[in-house]
């Protein structure tokens, strides 16, 4: 008997009942397994895994049935499902309920009416295995994104779940704070015997370790099976989540490989790239990168911030050049500065020392900042919605305008929003709030774009349409700046990248020379031919050489 077991589940929302977001989804999980749930933004991932805890089910039209351990899942208690399935969500705020990191992990379990003696043995527990013990006292405040998903995975832990459902838990969390997070999972699920389900759009933590990959598409499942053969299928079905897969699965096909060795992991990739260059000389030249040079659109100097008069500075003397025309990403870790930053150049933040100057105006002297300057999409799109449809958010952004149904056809052209314009925005899953989003401020035609995190959410598919987005709006004369954990999407995209550490901007070099020169901060691609090719910092430019040795 399946430990987990969905049955022929078909929903509807229903705002939009004609539209089924799942689609006769049947799902066998057994005890102990490690499912990736895969498929592009809407595909029914988020919604599917909801329908997994009754307390989380969204409303709607519902047919089939999901049963733990051969019961009905809607005739066991919410206090017993509670116990036995945790969910980590998107959002680590989202979940967070009470106002110390100490208080947070014994949340769950004083509602389960646990013996006291028993709870302390617990937190204490969790607190030794996740690390928490330096900060066991603190405001939950003062947590970056990182530590507050990493309480947030404990806090669910401490309940001892048989199953426990990640839905995209490390979208807005650096590339170090995820790959540890996805690692914890893992150890989890291999030391503890606890039943995983996770969905993730970079899958390059969490492919090779899945014990069967589930792919889905327009709400219903597409593939399942264990992680090679699904990337052969979706290599020969020419699917669109192809370009999903980790990059040494790209690379192997890409480069016009077949056959049942197609490595998984980064170090499988170097095996195998060393292997199939053993004895050979190798040309290693790729295409130079140069800064953008040209006028600067945005200048930042000297930035001192700080959020309450007596405590620490934010930023440190912020200084950073962006030329007109550009694209210009900045990464570093969570709680750095970097959304702070922004918040600073459209005057969320005002700065106690330094000037923020855009196209060589001091923006404080800048009238009517945000029509036709400058607009920015914050990190939740949440915070942008303000109308009960898509279409009514953004109608508010044309109103008045002659043409205002033409241009909100063609955003939503632009965006691949056109299905969605009739819907709540909060019915949307976490990648379509991002373009409805992204449609809302892209409406002001700005002549500068601030983007905090955008492909947050984000499939791979829609990622290469953000990008040909991207460079349509460089070439009309937008100047785009960039916060990202996406250092894959930074690599391909971006022409100029600043990493941000301490409050200040420490470094901007080129893509290639920054993501080459870096061991954390840079690409799956790199990491695996980095001993043979250098520069090479996409899966493109890995394949690239390898045609150009003859490989």
């Amino acid at each position: 008997m399946a430990h987990l077991a969905i049955e022929h589940l078909t929903f509807a929302y229903a705002a939009a009942a004609e539209r089924k977001v799942l689609n006769d989804v049947s799902l066998q999980v057994r005890q102990g397994e490690y499912i990736a749930l895969c498929g592009r933004s809407g595909s029914g991932k988020t919604t599917l895994l909801r329908h997994l805890k009754t307390a989380l089910a969204p409303h709607g039209v519902k047919s089939g049935r999901i049963l733990l351990d051969g019961q009905e899942l809607e005739a066991v208690s919410l206090r017993d499902q509670s116990a036995a399935i945790g969910y980590v969500m998107q959002d680590p705020d989202a979940q967070i309920v009470t106002d110390k990191v100490w208080h947070e992990l014994a949340f769950g379990l004083e509602n389960l009416g646990t013996p006291e003696d028993v709870m302390r043995l617990r937190v204490a527990e969790m607190a030794s295995y996740f690390g928490i013990q330096d900060w066991f006292h603190r405001s939950i405040a003062q947590l970056s994104g990182g530590q507050k998903q990493l309480l947030n995975l404990a806090a669910i832990m401490a309940l001892q779940p048989q199953v426990l459902i990640l839905d995209e838990p490390t979208s807005q969390l650096d590339p170090i704070a995820a790959s540890d997070f996805l690692n914890t999972v893992r150890k989890i699920n291999r030391e503890l015997g606890t039943t995983v389900i996770i969905t993730e759009h970079r899958l390059e933590d969490i492919f090779h370790a899945a014990d069967r990959c589930v792919v889905m598409e327009h709400g219903r499942i597409i593939a399942d099976d264990e992680p090679r053969a699904v990337g052969r299928l979706l290599k020969e079905q020419r699917s669109d989540m192809f370009a999903a897969l980790p990059s040494p699965v790209r690379i192997f096909y890409d480069a016009g490989f077949t056959g049942p060795d197609c490595p998984l992991t980064v170090r499988e990739g170097r095996s195998w790239l060393t292997e199939l260059t053993a004895g050979r000389t190798l040309t290693t030249a790729l295409p130079q990168e140069d800064i953008p040079a040209g006028k600067r659109a945005l200048e930042l100097q000297n930035l001192w911030f700080r959020y309450e008069k007596d405590g620490a500075d934010i930023l440190r003397g912020v200084d950073l050049r962006v030329t007109e025309g550009s694209l210009h990403a900045i990464l570093g870790g969570n709680g750095t500065g970097k959304s702070t930053t922004l918040k600073s150049i459209c005057g969320i933040c005002r700065p106690y020392r330094g000037r923020v100057l855009l196209h060589g105006t001091d923006i404080r002297k800048e009238k009517d900042l945000f029509r036709g300057k400058l607009a920015m999409l914050p990190q939740d799109p949440r915070n942008l919605f303000v109308k009960d449809t898509v279409r009514g958010d953004l109608m508010e952004m044309v109103a008045g305008d002659p043409h205002a149904e033409e241009k909100i056809a063609r955003m939503a052209e632009i965006c691949c929003i056109e299905g969605l314009l009739e819907q709540h925005p909060y019915d949307l899953s976490g990648g379509e709030q991002q373009r409805a989003a992204l449609a809302k401020v892209l409406l002001t035609e700005p002549r500068l774009l601030l983007l905090d995190e955008p492909t947050k959410g984000l499939d791979s598919f829609f990622k290469e349409q953000l990008g040909e987005l991207f460079r349509r709006l460089l070439h009309e004369g937008v100047t785009i700046l960039m916060v990202s954990h996406d250092v894959e999407f930074c690599a391909r995209n971006a022409d100029a990248v600043s990493m941000f550490f301490d409050g200040q901007v420490l470094t901007t070099t080129t893509p290639r020379q920054f993501f080459a020169q870096n061991s954390f901060y840079t690409t799956a691609a790199n990491r695996m031919a980095r001993h043979l090719f250098p520069q090479a910092v996409t899966a493109e430019d890995v394949v690239y050489l390898m045609k150009e040795n003859g490989l």
